[in-house]
């Protein structure tokens, strides 16, 4: 397609010309962005293109001339990038270890096409170009940003690479490197270290290179035979490599070997050493020396043939590669039969004897990895675990030194190490020992805790875990710093971390967090930070002082030891107590600081400064905090930086400032917070998160919504709440699996204002009573939030129960919801109460209109009874049609809500009962007040310690007292109240119990007390 354009660009209008190349370079970027490898330098190089693209758009816009130096300055451009997505697309499909090897060369390639598009973007600056000066300002300077790039290889690529080559000049099979080197490669390209997996990548990596070698022209830049040693390395790992095939292999080698070691050959020995070759190369005279011999030679300025005296060319020294596999080959075979001549002398009860077999041995396993192969396979391992219970303590250093050496040579020789019987037991007993052995024994015994089954073992050791506490006050610093980092590998087992607390470790940990080198604070910072701890001993590395050197490491410290600062004061913060000593100690500065850092590196670091954050404002929803007024936000500057966050990172990091200020809204501190965030228009941030695509972030933004809107101060917040926000919080009562945020959601409908139509209408269109009565009926929540959704889901109902409109209220009844809210009048929540009985009188307010006259007439009496009316309001009542409370039987729950503790669920039932009485009613309602025994409860309310209370009642008994037969029946009950009323408060009730009294007989018309 490139070529098409590029060959038909002089017949091809300008503007479309434009729009090619911007398509070519949107393919580019696309590609770009999938890459297996150098993502971040990819990452760099899209948004070069991205820049590009948006100058050439701008340009197509502009009334440009059609030139031939325009023209062939675009082809030059589409020509780079087309070269550009070639290489984007072979890093993209290509296999990730062949992309690894070669990466530098991508680098290079990568840097070279942005200079090349760079340069070609740079021709389109013509002067006859006729655009603004900003389009060409913008050109200009992106030409010199990517002339100016430079891209380089990951750190983490650069070290494999550097260990591949080490590799290739070691020319030998270390395992330790191998193994290392491959599981290295593996997490880097993200490839599962599954021995098919890898041996699959291999594979595919060796085809590559196969394909490469048969296409002519190739330009890799690495040689066939560098290329081969580098696969040949990789396959010595023992990941990819069959291990019983090995060992069959290595068996059958030494059986043809015979017993006795071969005598060198002539030609082994340098002529000017007569020392045996390691690298022989031969001289333009055709003799063979040693390398660095023939070298040292020459730099003495001697070019004669030390053998023959002829005239050399220094410049000539050629590998005598048959000579050096001829050399390896004599000196393997002997080393094998050496090996195997040990063994049975460390069988020998001459102390020298084993001595000298042992440092023979020690010797060949530090000369080559192959050798401590070798070693293995001949079963060492339980030979020397055997001499551990020497009485020479020389023996046991020695068997402990070879043992650490072959340990470290990956999982399997641990593994071999620790599934010999009592092994480290062993290992222990020669740490409780002399110093030196102790030392080797440390030294053992934490290469082996790098494994996963040798610490889950070791911990079970009996006094591993206390002797390694004694070694931390040791004067050796190599001996302190082996044992911290053993027991930071040890903690990570629950056990071993409860015999730390019981051996007091924590005071020399924190000893040495304090005062100790700085690569030991940051071993100590790591330990706290990974350990799982009791909240006992959290509290006692709190009170022992850790927050002061953690403090120091975030304020003072490089990346590193902020990373583990943080990170183990975020393991320490989730207690409470501790959260708020942490605030006392001022760690909140530096933590936000941390937080608001742009030159921050690390996302996980961020991530976990917030959660940190998010622990300390839980501490102050405690009690200690309240009483103390301790805080962690109080300017409003403040709480903008945080909130405004919320908008700038990810979801980790949203989640925690939700949580951070959903808990400091509850503080003591809380109502002045949840204040000042809604005068921040914080409510409009979490309406769009209604909608997040995060199910966490969008349940905790819903949480925080429904606390803005408690108050009742809904004119901060009403105007952000539309249709679709309602339909969003319905559809999340629906839908959601999240309990807790169910209830939030429910609960911000409930507090939006029940005066307002067109909320209610957009209620009933998004179908919410069908919602609230399923939230009311569902009886499988979430028990420890089933009340609260019960709760919110009343208050909700209040919207469609208001008495101005009737038409909502036969929705409600229609529901069948009438039955339930008398059922919570007994089972729910003070406030469901509360709220069921407020729905309740805003319905029974309607209920006179209602009501049906009874029908009357002549003949009707001749054919049935009459129908009985209610007593209350005399007509033809029922639930569905007029929404009465005798007919719903409401009136005993609503009387025993009367002697509630709680003055708000009390005043809502006392509304509801005096509906009854309410306008031409009275006698009727009093009387059905009467025989549902609320009087004498009305009565007692004379006496509450709520003013409200009290000066309903008296104004409720003011009107009940005028029916005669009440007044006589239960005015005396009322003597002592009225008369205390009359007494003590003000003028208006004062006056008003008055005129009960004199109702009631008890003062004459013209007393003191009016």
């Amino acid at each position: 397609m490139a070529k098409d354009i590029i060959i038909g660009a002089s017949f091809v209008p300008v503007s479309e010309l434009l729009s090619q190349t911007v398509l070519a370079m949107f393919d580019t970027v696309k590609a770009a962005k999938e890459v297996l490898i150098h993502k971040e330098n990819f990452k760099v190089f899209s948004t070069f293109l991205e820049r590009t693209s948006s100058i050439l758009k701008e340009l197509s816009k502009q009334n440009i001339e059609h030139s031939e130096g325009l023209v062939n300055a675009l082809k030059i451009l589409n020509r780079e990038v087309e070269v550009a997505k070639h290489l984007a697309l072979d890093c993209r499909k290509g296999n990730r270890v062949y992309l690894l090897v070669n990466c530098r060369r991508i680098v290079k390639a990568l840097e070279s096409s942005t200079k090349d598009i760079g340069r070609s973007l740079g021709l389109l600056s013509l002067p006859s170009l006729d655009v603004s000066l900003r389009i060409n300002n913008q050109m200009s300077n992106l030409c010199k940003n990517m002339l100016d790039a430079e891209y380089r290889a990951a750190a983490a690529e650069e070290e494999i690479l550097e260990k591949i080559e080490l590799g290739i000049q070691e020319g030998n099979a270390n395992l330790s490197h191998t193994n290392d080197l491959l599981l290295r490669i593996a997490e880097t390209l993200g490839i599962s270290n599954d021995q098919s997996e890898l041996k699959k990548e291999f594979e595919e990596f060796k085809r590559n290179l196969d394909d490469t070698n048969l296409r002519k022209g190739s330009e890799e830049d690495l040689q066939m035979e560098q290329i081969c040693q580098i696969i040949a390395l990789l396959e010595r790992a023992n990941s990819n490599t069959n291990a019983e095939d090995k060992v069959n292999e290595y068996f059958d080698r030494r059986v043809s070997l015979g017993r006795q070691p071969l005598e060198p050959l002539q030609q082994f020995y340098c002529p000017l050493t007569r020392e045996i070759m390691m690298d022989p190369v031969e001289t333009s005279s055709n003799q063979t020396f040693e390398r660095s011999e023939i070298e040292k030679w020459f730099a003495q300025g001697k070019n004669l043939c030390p053998l023959t005296d002829i005239p050399l060319d220094t410049s000539f020294l050629r590998p005598n590669k048959a000579l050096k596999r001829s050399i390896e080959e004599w000196r393997d075979r002997n080393t094998i039969i050496t090996i195997a001549s040990i063994k049975p002398t460390l069988q020998s009860s001459e102390e020298e004897e084993v001595l000298q077999s042992l440092g023979n041995l020690q010797n060949l396993c530090l000369e080559r990895d192959v050798h401590r192969e070798w070693v293995t396979m001949e079963d060492y391992i339980p030979v020397l675990l055997g001499l551990l219970g020497s009485k020479s303590r020389e023996i046991r250093k020695n068997a402990l030194a070879i043992l650490s050496i072959l340990a470290k040579d990956g999982e399997e020789n641990k593994g071999r190490i620790i599934e010999v019987e009592n092994a480290l037991e062993s290992i222990v007993r020669s740490l409780a020992r002399q110093s030196e052995e102790s030392k080797v024994a440390l030294q053992l015994l934490l290469e082996l805790s790098r494994s996963r089954a040798a610490r889950d073992l070791m911990g079970n050791v009996q006094g591993c875990i206390l002797l390694l506490g004694t070694m931390l006050s040791s004067e050796d610093d190599q001996v302190t710093g082996d044992a911290i980092e053993l027991l930071e590998n040890l903690s990570f087992i629950d056990q071993n971390v409860i015999q730390m607390a019981r051996s007091n470790y924590f005071k020399p940990l924190l000893k040495l967090l304090s005062s100790g080198p700085e690569d030991v604070k940051i071993v100590m910072a790591g330990t706290l930070s990974e350990i799982e701890l009791t909240d006992h001993n959290k509290l006692s590395i709190v009170k022992d002082g850790a927050l002061g050197p953690l403090l120091d490491l975030l304020s003072h410290g490089d990346s590193e030891k902020r990373k583990v600062g943080v990170k183990a004061l975020l393991h320490l913060s989730n207690l409470p107590q501790n959260g708020l000593e942490m605030i006392r100690k001022g760690a909140v500065g530096p933590l936000f600081e941390l937080l608001y850092s742009h030159g921050l590196s690390s996302p996980t670091l961020r991530e976990q400064v917030a959660e940190t954050i998010m622990h300390l404002a839980i501490s102050t929803t405690t009690k200690e905090a309240a009483e103390e007024q301790v805080s962690l936000l109080d300017s409003e500057e403040d709480i903008f930086k945080l909130f405004s966050l919320i908008s700038l990172t990810g979801p980790d990091i949203q989640r925690s400032i939700l949580k951070t200020f959903h808990a400091m809204c509850q503080s003591s501190s809380g109502l002045e917070i949840r204040i000042k965030l809604r005068q921040l228009s914080a409510v409009q941030v979490l309406v769009q998160l209604c909608e997040a695509d995060n199910a966490t972030v969008r349940a905790n933004a819903i949480k925080l919504f429904s606390r803005l809107t408690e108050d009742g101060d809904d004119s901060t917040f009403l105007e952000h709440v539309s249709q679709r926000c309602i339909e969003s919080l319905l559809r999340i009562i629906k839908s959601s699996e999240d309990v807790e945020e169910i209830a939030a959601a429910m609960g911000i409908i409930a507090n939006l204002p029940k005066d307002h139509p067109q909320i209610t209408g957009w209620l009933l269109d998004a179908e919410a009573l069908q919602i609230i009565w399923t939230c009311l009926s569902d009886g499988n929540r979430d028990a420890s939030y089933r009340r609260q959704l019960v709760e919110n889901a009343v208050g909700a109902l209040c919207h469609f129960t208001v008495a101005t409109n009737q038409e909502w209220q036969k929705k409600v009844a229609e529901a069948g919801i009438i039955p339930v809210l008398v059922q919570l009048l007994s089972s729910g929540t003070a406030l469901t109460k509360q709220n069921a009985a407020l729905s309740l009188k805003q319905l029974s307010e309607s209920s006179k209109s209602l009501s049906k006259p009874i029908k009357k007439g002549i003949f009707l009496c001749c054919f049935s009874a009459p129908e009985p009316g209610c007593p209350a309001h005399l007509g033809i009542c029922t639930v569905e049609s007029s929404f009465c409370l005798v007919k719903a039987k409401a009136l005993e729950p609503l009387v025993r809500m009367l002697g509630e503790a709680d003055c708000g669920a009390c005043e809502a039932s006392l509304d509801a009962l005096l509906t009854l009485i309410d306008g031409e009613r009275l006698e009727q309602g009093g009387k059905v007040l009467d025989e549902a025994k609320a009087i004498a409860p009305i009565v007692k309310l004379l006496s509450s310690e709520s003013a409200r209370l009290q000066r309903k009642s008296l104004m409720a008994l003011e009107r009940i007292f005028q029916v005669n037969e009440l007044n006589l029946k239960h005015g005396t009950l009322a003597h002592m109240a009225l008369v205390d009323i009359a007494q003590k408060k003000n003028s208006d009730m004062k006056s008003l119990a008055a005129k009960v009294l004199v109702r009631l007989g008890v003062l004459g018309k013209q007393s003191s007390y009016f």
